[in-house]
């Protein structure tokens, strides 16, 4: 796709601090970015927010009207039916039209999942989307998916997950040849429930996917693996085990280095190597979530998202729309051979 027609509808409504930091974000990426920012949401609202910023719309930005939002909290699939002029819906029905090239919420991700699977359908040869999230691990990082889109997967769900996970490591992530584990109990591949058991199978058969057998939970962060396959029960309970592990870690080491004078000075002399390290374990560098497998492309950020999260959410649906990921996908999945 030529750059200079790239557009990114953005929910501007979605996530626990918007508009504000979404408007925030967008305007981060628009200054050094190529194409255009659709901010859909609320348009006085919006509007509001530029004002108390003292900031005018970029010539790369406009407004498009939606006037209602879909809660956190509220019930996704009823949500996405009854509120039709909702930011969300607003968003992917554009990707949908072709008015846009990507959407990018922080807001309710089920009724991101919701939406995407209802106006844009799955991709051919795809039964279920599936959402990719990166961890941080010891030699760079891994994809981890599903960990919220498909909580009833089957064998051939999860066989494409590999398939489309290798897809997007290769041309997004730059991995030449990624490789995918399937995360179980233990690595032989006996262990585990049956449909796990099947995955295997299936996955150590498939042509375009460089399976390297089960993983387990001790190995997420190691390095050993670009691509994690599981189910979304399962990748969710990871998620959020390890957002709630490195918070924990931050606190207590925050207490340790404020307990004595010692780990204070300590802790001034290592300053530079505390904030390398907090950078490399913060969700925001890594932008958004794809979510895989829809005929559209579909970032899911965290609700939590700040002014540089979104920015870097923008990016990753930038990235992924100029790298034809779904057309990568559609040809892996066809014809079953290694994609060059």
């Amino acid at each position: 796709m030529d750059k200079q027609g790239l557009v990114i509808a953005i929910d501007a409504m979605g996530g626990d601090k918007a508009p504000e930091v979404v408007v925030k974000g967008a305007l981060a990426a628009a200054a050094d970015m190529e194409g255009r920012i659709a901010l859909v949401g609320n348009e006085p609202e919006i509007r509001s927010i530029l004002e108390s910023l003292k900031q005018s719309l970029p010539e790369n930005i406009y407004i498009r009207h939606a006037s209602e939002k879909i809660g956190m909290e509220e019930p996704p699939a009823v949500s996405v039916r009854r509120k039709k002029d909702s930011s969300i819906n607003v968003a992917v029905r554009m990707v949908k039209d072709g008015e846009a090239s990507a959407m990018v919420s922080a807001g309710n991700t089920g009724a991101v999942v919701c939406a995407a699977s209802l106006f844009l359908r799955p991709l051919p040869g795809v039964d279920r989307p599936g959402i990719s999230v990166l961890f941080p691990t010891l030699t760079g990082v891994v994809q981890v998916m599903d960990v919220g889109a498909n909580i009833d997967a089957k064998p051939e769900h999860l066989l494409q997950y590999g398939v489309m996970g290798t897809i997007y490591s290769r041309y997004v992530l730059r991995k030449e040849n990624p490789r995918v584990g399937l995360l179980n109990i233990g690595e032989e591949e006996t262990k585990g429930p049956e449909f796990v058991k099947e995955t295997f199978k299936l996955l150590e058969q498939h042509q375009n996917v460089n399976f390297i057998g089960n993983i387990e939970g001790r190995d997420i962060f190691t390095g050993d693996c670009d691509v994690i396959i599981c189910d979304a029960f399962l990748g969710n309970v990871v998620l959020k085990v390890s957002e709630g592990l490195a918070d924990a870690f931050k606190e207590l080491l925050k207490r340790k280095l404020g307990s004595s004078l010692i780990c204070r000075i300590g802790s001034l002399l290592s300053a530079p190597a505390f904030r390398a390290l907090k950078k490399e374990i913060d969700y925001s560098e890594y932008g958004g979530a794809p979510l895989l497998g829809v005929d559209g492309v579909c970032i899911v950020a965290h609700g939590g998202s700040s002014e540089n999260a979104i920015k870097n959410a923008i990016n990753v649906a930038r990235k992924s729309v100029l790298n034809d990921v779904n057309d990568h996908i559609v040809e892996a999945i066809r014809n079953g051979r290694k994609s060059e």
